[in-house]
């Protein structure tokens, strides 16, 4: 059976590729947002009814 190239040239592209910095996230994580949203929609409107 032939082989898919040696073992030798194995990540030889990866390496090459220089390294970039991820970019900051601007959204919050959705359990944070979705609680966010809860207290804005639910609560605060609850208070604000009151």
């Amino acid at each position: 059976m032939p082989t898919h190239g040696s073992m030798t040239k194995a990540g030889k592209v990866r390496k090459q590729t220089p390294k970039i910095e991820p970019k900051p996230k601007k959204n919050l994580p959705p359990r944070l947002r979705n609680r966010m949203k809860y207290v804005r929609r639910i609560l605060q409107a609850a208070a604000a009814r009151s």
